[in-house]
């Protein structure tokens, strides 16, 4: 027996689990993040677990990381769940390596958190380019005095009676009141026929005055929008509605400091610090193009140097710590705009869209007839590109397609460009989809694969061992032919037969986490478009939070049940228009249209029919999807009105909800 052998004989069950973990760590950074660990000791350690993303602020960790040895650098990049240190010499290194890895430090939120510590050759972070704020904004610092925040904020009476038309409003996450007009969140927009009586509170028109003679803004607001947020709460990513406000959109914060995102639709993000008592003003560019947002939680990355003021939130990871949050209040000013918006960004202005966003479907017909426009003829129009973003398999189909038995016949429903048809060579695969574009890029890559739709497949009944439908049921646009779909892949299943199925989900984020949908940030925008492609980096709480691997529903009925009893408001209202989904943002409505931005068309000079805000002579033309996205229960929920069907096992992946199902 050698020694190594005779050394892992030696650890007990706590060092086994810690060892465990730690390669975890290793793999998780390697994996999704680039950053390669040695085996052998280097002055440079990668902290896994102490970083400003998972809650650890630098005054916490500097001053352990200081008690084994002298630090020449701690680099805490902004929101990573990791940190690297920089020892003075290689025996420090050891002797925090030795000392600290597998140790409970407490962060910030009084939770203990356990250090995972690898050796690494050097720094591998990226720091962030120079970066601007958006064209058209800017932040205006002590722009009011802290007795005028005082009055402000007693003018907001949160506890008034609500039975008067100007009454409190209590969303998900923060409380909401309106003055002037009152702001519908079903269609983000306001009813401009309807004034709020008693118009803005008065201790705001002053204030208004003295912004204007300064020149701060350029037109008097009459729309106000209160929002009170408790620490860890925020507001998803979005843009004002083009057709309902003019050109500025000013923000007052008062009560706390806060950091709010801007993402333009390239990816490039610019976090902005808004003081307490700051003035947020947009205009042109950053108003129209640009979201913005609120990531909740309960501390901000911020600028370790003191004073830090109002602007942009750099990329120096030697300078930055976390700022806990307290309750803010913010005045969101508007004008309601009562002519149609002519900005110039058509691509994304409702007042100038070529036609207007469709109505829900109320028949069988109707909910044809858009699928056909904004389902089948899209796919036809960027098949090209979408192929070129669908390229690496999921590990969970991929494990179900290779753990059924040799020479089973498999049929792929809605195949896409055929990703899935070659992972396992001792099946029999046979795909099909609508789009005859992407048949074709099957056929090219020599997989079996033909036309038709997935509520008439061209196949026997009982004779597959098994069928996938991945991302497609969420297409059809009412719930009879979603269970249509399902039925369709039951008849062609024997008995015994298993299909899986996977369909967007509405929780985007699950069990504290959220998807890759939603962290997704890149600059290029083909690869921007790319939906749940790859698992992403998972924050390493290896002992605080649960894995986020398939889990086990199917006994979990209270979840079906609720939906049965009409947990979720599925009803529809007569003539309302789909709501057109922001990218990377939460989703707020189950039934919508999600833009594709279509760049490069492979083989076509330019699309024949644009849709949406998509203009025939625009370079890069947007199209729209009709997606429907299922809530927790929903899918099973419709499984489980086939006849003859078991469910075996369901589970959240990435932003889907997921069944496998058999034929009984």
């Amino acid at each position: 027996m050698d020694s190594n052998h005779q050394s892992n004989c030696k650890l007990n069950k706590t060092e086994k689990k810690f060892l465990r973990k730690q390669i975890k760590a290793r793999h998780t950074l390697l994996r999704h993040e680039g950053i390669e660990t040695v085996s052998y000791a280097t002055q440079v350690l990668v902290v896994a677990n102490g970083g400003l993303g998972n809650g650890m602020s630098r005054n916490q960790l500097l001053p352990v990381l200081e008690k084994l040895g002298q630090v020449d650098a701690l680099l805490m990049p902004p929101n990573k769940p990791y940190s690297f240190v920089t020892y003075k010499t290689i025996e420090d290194s050891k002797k925090a390596y030795a000392t600290l890895n597998g140790q409970k430090i407490v962060d910030d939120l009084g939770q203990k958190i356990i250090l995972y510590l690898n050796f690494v050759e050097k720094v591998q972070w990226k720091e962030l380019g120079l970066q601007a704020l958006p064209p058209g904004l800017k932040v205006v610092e002590e722009i009011i005095s802290s007795e005028e925040e005082k009055l402000l904020l007693e003018s907001v009476n949160w506890t008034e009676d609500t039975n008067q038309e100007n009454f409190q409003k209590s969303l998900k996450h923060r409380r909401v009141k309106h003055f002037g007009y009152e702001f519908h969140y079903e269609n983000n927009n306001v009813d401009k026929d309807k004034p709020l009586p008693g118009g803005l509170p008065e201790i705001c028109d002053s204030i208004l005055e003295k912004w204007l003679e300064k020149g701060f803004i350029r037109h008097k607001p009459d729309q106000l929008t209160v929002n009170q947020y408790e620490p860890g709460h925020g507001i998803p990513a979005h843009i004002d509605t083009h057709s309902a406000f003019e050109d500025e959109i000013i923000s007052l914060s008062l009560g706390s400091e806060i950091v709010m995102d801007f993402k333009h639709p390239d990816g490039v993000t610019v976090s902005v610090m808004l003081l307490r008592r700051s003035l947020l003003v947009m205009t042109g560019e950053s108003r129209y193009l640009w979201t913005h947002g609120i990531t909740p939680r309960k501390f901000d990355s911020v600028q370790a140097s003191k004073g830090h003021r109002s602007g942009i939130i750099t990329g120096d990871v030697g300078n930055l710590t976390l700022s806990k949050r307290g309750i803010r209040t913010s005045f969101t000013f508007r004008k309601v705009r009562q002519t149609p918006c002519n900005c110039s960004y058509p691509l994304v202005c409702d007042s100038q869209m070529k036609e207007p966003p469709p109505s829900f479907p109320e028949s069988n017909k109707e909910a044809s007839q858009l699928e056909q426009k904004y389902v089948h003829r899209v796919y036809e129009e960027i098949a090209g590109h979408f192929s070129s973003t669908r390229h690496t398999p999921w590990p969970h189909i991929v494990e179900f397609l290779k753990a059924l038995p040799s020479g089973s016949l498999v049929a792929d429903i809605g195949c896409g460009n055929g990703k899935y048809l070659g992972i396992n060579k001792e099946l029999y695969m046979i795909g099909c989809d609508r789009s005859q574009n992407l048949v074709d890029i099957c056929r090219e890559r020599q997989f079996q694969a033909l036309v038709c739709d997935a509520l008439a497949v061209p196949i026997r009944s009982g004779s597959c061992d098994a069928c996938i439908s991945i991302a497609v049921v969420h297409h059809f646009a009412i719930a009879e032919r979603r269970v249509a779909a399902l039925r369709e892949l039951v008849r062609l299943l024997r008995p015994g037969g298993k299909a899986l199925i996977y369909v967007w989900a509405m929780e985007q984020e699950y069990n504290n986490k959220k998807s890759k949908y939603l962290r997704e940030n890149r600059s290029s925008q083909g690869k921007k478009e790319e939906l749940n492609n790859d698992l992403p980096m998972q924050e390493l709480f290896v002992e605080q939070m649960p894995d986020m691997g398939i889990q086990n529903l199917a006994s979990s009925v209270s979840s079906i049940s609720d939906f049965q009893k009409g947990r979720y408001n599925l009803r529809k209202v007569a003539n309302s228009k789909l709501l057109i989904h922001t990218n990377r943002t939460s989703f707020h409505s189950q039934d919508l249209l999600v833009p594709w931005h279509l760049k490069g068309n492979p083989g076509k000079e330019k699309p024949t029919e644009p849709f949406g805000p998509a203009g025939t002579h625009d370079p890069s033309p947007v199209f729209h999807r009709f997606y429907h996205m299922f809530c927790e229960g929903e899918l099973e929920a419709a499984c489980q009105t086939l006849n003859n069907v078991s469910i075996l096992q369901s589970y959240y992946d990435q932003g889907n909800w997921c069944v496998i199902l058999q034929k009984v």
